[in-house]
């Protein structure tokens, strides 16, 4: 017990203490506005997507939010925002409620809200991007997909959560959880080699990518000037 109490001090202690004092000095929603927006983005694309009316419900959440590798790319562009938002239908929905709101209420807490909207959005846009670069190359070549995946709908906040977790992980260096992500979202790729999987992998890459970025220009600004 007090070789485990020790782990969890050095690998979460740091990430615990910046969300307990943005708690403590800001109160809930004051603290996670956006992390509570997005839950109930979830909730209402969840909800409207159960509506099978041609312009209102499933119709509407389709034609704003549904995005595939096969679509125009400013098409892509313009529903890729709102995609992230929604679930996907095949996968419980309060998972997805679940994910947003723990991964990105810590980052929006720690990392600020406009750090957290963007790595979600690059993530979730790289992932778009992968899709189409997937399909070109197609399921015989090792980063490939199958042709027919091109009119997958690709939504949710699945690549947008990992990648939050990766960049969350690599802030606080809490190691030893950022390497288990890692490992289980390759083992997921093994196991499950679908488009979602591989988004998640390149969600990785682009919070590491990131985060790199982010260290060696914050060297560069504490670097004392001539």
């Amino acid at each position: 017990m007090r070789i485990a109490a020790g782990f969890a001090r050095r690998e979460w202690g740091p990430m615990w203490l910046a969300v307990r004092a943005g708690f403590a000095e800001r109160g809930l929603v004051r603290a996670i506005p956006l992390t509570l927006t997005a839950v109930c983005l979830i909730a209402l694309f969840q909800m409207a997507q159960r509506q099978r009316s041609p312009c209102w419900g499933y119709g509407l959440v389709r034609d704003v939010g549904f995005v595939r590798a096969a679509d125009a790319w400013w098409l892509a562009l313009v529903r890729t925002p709102l995609s992230l938002f929604v679930p996907a239908v095949d996968l419980p929905v309060w998972g997805a409620m679940a994910q947003v709101l723990l991964v990105f209420g810590i980052s929006e807490i720690t990392l600020g809200r406009r750090r957290t909207l963007l790595i979600a959005y690059l993530c979730t846009l790289a992932g778009v991007l992968y899709a189409r670069i997937g399909v070109a190359i197609g399921s015989d070549g090792v980063l490939g997909l199958p042709v027919a995946d091109a009119h997958v709908v690709d939504t949710g906040p699945s690549g947008a959560v990992v990648g939050l977790a990766m960049y969350v992980c690599l802030r606080f260096r809490a190691w030893s959880t950022g390497a288990l992500l890692i490992v289980l979202m390759v083992v997921e790729a093994i196991v499950k080699p679908n488009l979602a999987s591989k988004e998640h992998l390149v969600a990785i890459t682009v919070a590491v990518v990131v985060s790199a970025l982010s260290a060696v220009l914050g060297e560069r600004n504490r670097a004392p000037r001539p």
